[in-house]
């Protein structure tokens, strides 16, 4: 080999090395769903914190126990503490989970910290100091070596999913040409793992656009970003246009602002030199951030635990109300108790929900095209009850358990709603946005008085600008603040028939 062509084979040699390497793309539907990973070990968290200082409490070495009273608020204050550490140090992010010995001392200073905290409150406001020095050390050695333990085993789940692609942002570039063969050379370095690129998109013909970019063929046309990014779920959407295509970005721009996406627009030869925090980075490639998604995978972790806890808690108080609707509408008229409607879910995927039949069976309206007015000779005696409550949808309850709905949110419509004699989308524009969130039960919209029939366009525009308002706006007290005023506005409000 001459000395010419050595360093090219080299060359070769490390891309051919680099693309064994590669974290192979697998069908959305074998995805690790991201929250729900870090919503795991967050529970867990919260539990063995708890449960270990019940049990450390529990065979004390002299003297009494504690009262419940005292008990009860230490071990929940330090299993929060413990979390909320944690939640500063970064600690509950996938890239932050798959590093076990980092994680494994992350813990033990979060215990450390939350227990000398406990220990000093008790000390001000209490007088169980000489008690809790002799079962704090018990506390702090078998938490830890707990949580230190599923952090390992959990940093080796992730690193094997991270190897099998299961893990790695779907990503899709808009753009082609040379500028999106650089990104896409420095983005091939991460190997996959942390990001994949599915492909291309462009308006621009072969000429001006390769139907190829390295190893990326063009998927599409810009309109068929939409559908694509639905359906094969991708996280992030690159723009590698020139800065000189205003109008084609802001063309984009608006078509995907509906999507729960993070859009980024390449800054590799961007002449704009801003402060390195204003921009994003994949590896060491830069990006401007346009759209983020409504929610951090923290925060939908967050949401996630709030909702299956306090609905499977309703649905254990509420189970006897639940048992005499039931007899109830058995009773009222003939056939099944329950009735499942097909409405837009989440990144508008269709889900099935769960509702109180109210009205007689012949003339139920799985579509929803007809929507019911007062007097409706469709719905039963104790349909119209249930519907002017709304009792009639907390077997919802039930789609929150499963994933699908949440107890606050955008409310799910049917597919074909109207308002009049036009669809919501053709009514209000940007309609699609109020699905980057899980629908819920509740909502802000709800408690201002939107809920109910929606004959005239300025209801559902109202309607959704206030579900875009909570999606903008998200945050556990808001959620609580609107699950508190539900009761008072289902009394108030009168045009739910």
């Amino acid at each position: 080999m001459s000395e010419a062509t050595a360093p090219l084979a080299g060359m070769a040699k490390n891309r051919r090395a680099l693309f064994s390497n590669r974290a192979p793309v697998v069908p959305p539907e074998q995805l690790i769903w991201q929250p729900g990973a870090i919503a795991g070990v967050l529970l867990f968290d919260l539990a063995s914190v708890a449960a270990i200082g019940a049990l450390a409490h529990a065979n004390p070495l002299e003297g009494e126990p504690a009262s419940p009273a005292y008990l009860i608020p230490a071990v929940a204050g330090a299993a929060i503490g413990t979390a909320s550490i944690l939640k500063m140090r970064w600690a509950y992010t996938i890239r932050s989970l798959s590093q076990g010995l980092w994680q494994t001392a992350n813990v033990g200073l979060a215990l450390l910290l939350a227990l000398s905290g406990l220990f000093v409150a008790d000390a001000v406001f209490s007088d169980h100091s000489a008690e809790m020095r002799r079962w704090l050390p018990y506390w702090f050695a078998e938490a830890w070596a707990l949580c230190a333990a599923q952090r390992l085993v959990v940093a080796r789940l992730l690193q094997n999913w991270a190897h099998e692609g299961r893990l790695a942002r779907r990503a899709v570039i808009v753009g082609g040409g040379d500028a999106a063969a650089q990104l896409i050379d420095r983005l091939d370095r991460l190997g996959g793992k942390e990001i994949q690129i599915l492909g291309l998109f462009d308006d621009r013909d072969k000429m001006r656009s390769p139907e190829t970019v390295g190893r990326y063929r063009k998927l599409g046309r810009f309109e068929d970003l939409e559908a694509f990014c639905r359906e094969q779920r991708v996280d992030l959407l690159i723009i590698a246009l020139p800065p000189t295509a205003e109008d084609r970005i802001l063309h984009i721009l608006k078509m995907l602002w509906v999507l729960p996406i993070d859009v980024r627009i390449a800054a590799i030869n961007s002449k704009l030199k801003l402060r390195s925090r204003a921009y994003n980075y994949i590896g060491d490639t830069p990006f401007l951030p346009v759209f983020d998604k409504p929610m951090s995978d923290w925060s939908v972790a967050l949401k996630a635990i709030e909702d299956r806890l306090l609905a499977a808690l309703a649905i254990i108080l509420l189970s006897p109300l639940l048992a005499l609707i039931a007899l109830a509408v058995k009773l009222d008229s003939k056939g099944p108790v329950l009735f499942k409607q097909t409405r837009h879910g989440f990144n508008n995927e269709p889900i099935g929900v769960f509702k109180f039949r109210s009205m007689y069976v012949d003339k139920c309206d799985p579509t929803g095209q007809k929507q019911v007015t007062r007097g409706d000779p469709r719905v039963t005696r104790v349909g119209a009850i249930l519907r002017r409550s709304s009792l009639d949808e907390l077997p919802q309850l039930f789609n929150v358990l499963r994933g699908e709905l949440s107890l606050v949110g955008p409310r799910p419509h049917v597919l074909q709603a109207k308002a009049g004699n036009l669809t919501y989308t053709e009514v209000v524009d940007g309609y699609f946005a109020r699905h980057k969130v899980r629908p819920g039960i509740t909502g802000w919209a709800q408690i201002n008085g939107w809920r109910g029939e929606t004959d005239t366009v300025e209801k559902i525009e109202q309607r959704v600008a206030h579900d875009l308002y909570y999606i903008e706006n998200w945050s556990m007290l808001l959620d609580l603040r609107i699950l508190l005023a539900t009761p008072l506005a289902l009394i108030r409000t009168k045009n739910a028939y």
